[in-house]
């Protein structure tokens, strides 16, 4: 039994070393999103890590469509680029589980 125990700290060790280095490459997975009608587009990271905005020169003259638009254009680059580290941490979190009898059952 404390073989098993020794050998399940391990792999939650091991887990966490991986977790920390998939949250470290998310900074390079980079994703963009754009205004329904592209005169925005936000680029972000993963780790929603804003990188870079591109705006149309004609919304300059327009303050509150800018705006209208690069709420709704991050909120959507955010959205997505959580969507994308919570799945991959999710990945390596499961792979790294230790079987323990009964767990399978808890996280469904």
């Amino acid at each position: 039994m404390f073989g098993d125990m020794m050998g399940m700290m391990g792999k939650l060790r091991e887990t966490q070393k991986k977790v920390e280095a998939t949250k470290k490459r998310m900074d390079t997975v980079v994703l963009s999103e754009s205004a329904p009608n592209g005169d925005i587009t936000v680029t972000i990271t993963a780790n929603r890590e804003l990188k870079k905005i591109d705006i149309a020169p004609q919304l300059l003259q327009d303050a509150e469509q800018l705006e209208d638009y690069l709420i709704l254009t991050l909120n959507k680059a955010i959205e997505k680029a959580t969507k994308v580290q919570e799945a991959e941490l999710a990945a390596v979190a499961k792979e790294g589980m230790p079987n323990i009898p009964g767990m399978d059952a808890l996280l469904k």
